[in-house]
């Protein structure tokens, strides 16, 4: 018999998860601050300029007719200049046939590792403050995030809280330093002492390294998959977005035992075909021919800003904790109006036209509603001004 006009309608319904998701708040802070065209240091678009040899190696590919599909990991040249680079780095060998990834974003890096890893039910440890992008992608799978709180103020590993968070259904320690959004850097202490837990319970780690290269004040950032007994169960991801200024292209990659990355490779071809071909070269001009002194600059230069805006928020009554790395600064928004993180943050875009992000959106519920995160990878300019703007509360 045909199907009733009201049980067809039943089953046009939303998925699961759907009803759960909702605008990122980073998102959501950038669209209201488009609409009164304030000053944008709520999402990490990095607008500062991208090397001439990365822009111009990606128009000359567009004009070689680098316009088509690639090999489903991505460009031989790209490949082998990541593997150069994560040896000349970090002394890792990453064979460039079997174990680099070139991916759509070090997002679709995670989403890859993830769906090749890890199961619905699996649980994965992360760390709070956490980056959404990442518990939202594990939840998109049906794969439960598990937060293990970092210690305040200055977000020290609680390894009591991390030993004491593992189950029998735990496959996964998700690990970002430097960390979106404290600019925490995990110390060799801390790492090591991560390592032997993922050892002790023969877990996964995936480490989310984008930062690597924006760090402060001596501090070092080390990838755990150089530790002792690490490389093989240890999958990388990293990309270009910040360090090129290039968010838009949407280029990262993973390196990974070749055990697991022909299954991360198919289901990156699976989700994306391939990461976007012209823009690949781009990114291999930039790993072949930018000097060692590219990135030390880039350190200094965000350094640099980075005292601005601490400065400007000290000023403003919006104590901020000095980040080690990466590019975002979380600020004491208690002096703001408003019941929610998420309510200080409009008042303030309304009030100065300065964009932030309120500090629940790194946290669980309850949490971080009395904070803001700050990102200053800006051009000095909007930075300065925004820092002017500040100071006016």
């Amino acid at each position: 018999m045909p199907t009733s006009p009201a049980t067809a309608a039943s089953r046009l319904a939303l998925s699961h998860l759907a009803p759960a998701v909702i605008q990122s708040e980073i998102r959501a802070m950038t669209t209201e601050c488009d609409r009164i065209g304030g000053i944008n240091l709520a999402q990490g678009v990095c607008d500062t300029p991208v090397p001439a040899p990365v822009q111009e190696a990606a128009i000359q590919a567009i004009h070689d007719g680098h316009n088509i599909y690639t090999r489903l990991d991505g460009i031989a040249r790209l490949r082998n200049a990541i593997s150069a680079k994560q040896l000349r780095d970090y002394s890792l060998t990453y064979d460039p046939e079997t174990e680099v990834l070139v991916a759509s974003g070090a997002t679709g890096g995670l989403h890859a590792a993830a769906m090749a890893l890890l199961n619905p039910s699996d649980e994965v440890l992360l760390f709070e403050p956490f980056y959404g992008y990442h518990v939202s992608t594990l939840q998109s799978l049906r794969i439960k995030p598990i937060l293990v709180p970092l210690a305040e103020p200055d977000y020290a590993l609680n390894i009591a809280a991390l030993q004491s968070a593992i189950t029998p259904k735990t496959r996964a320690i998700l690990l970002n330093t430097p960390t979106n959004p404290s600019g925490k850097v995990f110390t060799l202490d801390e790492l090591e002492a991560i390592a032997a837990i993922v050892q002790e319970h023969d877990l996964f780690l995936i480490t989310d390294e984008i930062y690597e290269y924006f760090v402060y004040d001596g501090a070092q950032h080390i990838s755990p998959a150089t530790l002792p007994g690490m490389r093989d169960r240890t999958i990388v991801l990293s990309g270009f977005s910040k360090t090129f200024s290039v968010t838009g292209w949407r280029l990262g990659y993973a390196t990974a035992d070749a055990k697991w990355m022909g299954a991360m490779s198919y289901f990156h071809d699976l989700t994306y075909v391939c990461a976007p071909s012209a823009l690949q070269h781009g990114a291999a001009a930039g790993l072949e021919h930018l000097p060692q002194s590219f990135y030390t600059q880039l350190a200094a230069d965000h350094q640099s800003k980075r005292t601005r805006i601490l400065s400007a928020l000290t000023d403003a009554g919006m104590t901020p904790t000095t980040p080690a790395g990466a590019y975002y600064v979380l600020a004491d928004a208690t002096r703001l109006r408003g019941k929610t993180a998420a309510e200080k943050a409009r008042h303030l875009l309304a009030v100065t036209g300065v964009a932030a992000v309120a500090g629940s959106a790194f946290f669980r519920p309850g949490h971080g509603e009395n904070l803001l995160r700050f990102c200053f990878a800006k051009i000095d300019h909007d930075l300065d001004d925004a820092c002017a703007r500040l100071r006016k509360l």
